[in-house]
């Protein structure tokens, strides 16, 4: 699900957006004019490139950190966490 919200979803909006502006103002009756598609794709690419960015620079661990995975203690279950490796 993560990997549709990161990679589709900033590919296909510029289209959706595209298509719905369209619909609204175009009068009733009337063809839809010619779909920009470089321009449509160039625009996904560019949203796509910004969230890969926004997603390497703001998330994640530091890069001599540590993965922890969740593990169960006395019964009860520590959440998984970052530590520094040595």
């Amino acid at each position: 699900m993560r990997q549709f919200f990161e990679i589709v979803v900033p590919l296909i909006l510029p289209t959706v957006i595209y298509i719905a502006y369209f619909s609204v103002l175009r009068p009733r009756g009337s063809i839809f004019p010619e779909m920009p598609w470089i321009w449509l794709g160039g625009a996904g690419l560019l949203l796509l490139a910004v969230t890969f960015l926004a997603l390497a620079l703001m998330g994640g661990a530091d890069p001599g950190e540590k993965y922890l995975p969740p593990k169960v203690v006395n019964g009860q279950i520590q959440p998984g966490h970052y530590e520094q490796t040595p």
